[in-house]
C-alpha cells in the first residue's frame, strides 16, 4: 500500500467517524412524537353525526376498506337528510344483502378517482364554459355547474344537488356534502 493510499484511507475513516457524531444528534432531534394522522374519509363521515345513513351504507357496500385505503378520492357525501328525500323504505331495500351491487354502484357514483377540491372544480367548469363532466368511479358521469357561488352536481337521471359544504379534508382525499342522492341512469 502506498503512503497515499495509506493517507486517503485515514482520512476517509475520519471524516466518516466525525460525520456519524455530528449527524446522530442533529438526527435524533427530529424524532419527536409523531403527529396524529388525520382521518380518512370513513373516519371523517363517521364524525359527522350527519352522515349515519352513508357509513351504514358503506359498510352495507363492503367498501369500509376501499375508502379507508390511501387513495386519494373525492367523496360527494349525502348528509341523513338527503337520503330521507328518496321514496320510503329505499334505504332500508338497498342495504339489505340480496341489493349489495345495486348499493356499490350508487355509492361509487358518489366518488371519483384522485382528490377534486372546490377550487378544482370551479377552475374546470369555467374551462367547461359553464360545466364540466365528471367520471365517477362507477363509470358514471356527474355534471358540475354554478349557481352564483354554489356548484351544482346534476346526476344521469338530471336530479340537481347542490355542495353545502366542500372541501372536507381527509388523509386520503376530500369530502363534498352535498343535499341530495345521486342515481346513475
Amino acid at each position: 500500500m502506498t503512503l497515499k493510499t495509506t493517507l486517503t484511507a485515514a482520512i476517509a475513516v475520519a471524516l466518516a467517524a466525525t460525520t456519524s457524531l455530528v449527524a446522530a444528534p442533529a438526527l435524533a432531534d427530529h424524532h419527536k412524537a409523531a403527529a396524529p394522522a388525520a382521518p380518512n374519509i370513513v373516519q371523517t363521515a363517521m364524525s359527522t353525526g350527519v352522515h349515519n345513513t352513508l357509513v351504514a351504507a358503506v359498510k352495507a357496500a363492503g367498501l369500509v376498506n376501499t375508502l379507508s385505503s390511501p387513495g386519494p378520492f373525492t367523496v360527494f357525501a349525502p348528509t341523513d337528510t338527503a337520503f330521507a328525500k328518496l321514496p320510503e323504505g329505499t334505504v332500508a331495500t338497498l342495504v339489505k344483502p340480496a341489493n349489495k351491487g345495486t348499493l356499490t354502484t350508487i355509492l361509487t357514483y358518489h366518488a371519483v378517482a384522485g382528490k377534486v377540491t372546490a377550487a378544482d372544480l370551479v377552475a374546470l367548469i369555467k374551462k367547461g364554459h359553464g360545466e364540466a363532466v365528471i367520471k365517477t368511479v362507477a363509470g358514471g358521469e356527474l355534471t358540475a355547474r354554478l349557481a352564483g357561488d354554489k356548484i351544482i352536481i346534476t346526476d344521469e337521471k338530471g336530479r340537481a344537488t347542490a355542495v353545502t359544504q366542500a372541501d372536507v379534508k381527509t388523509s386520503n382525499g376530500v369530502i363534498h356534502v352535498t343535499d341530495g342522492v345521486f342515481l346513475p341512469a
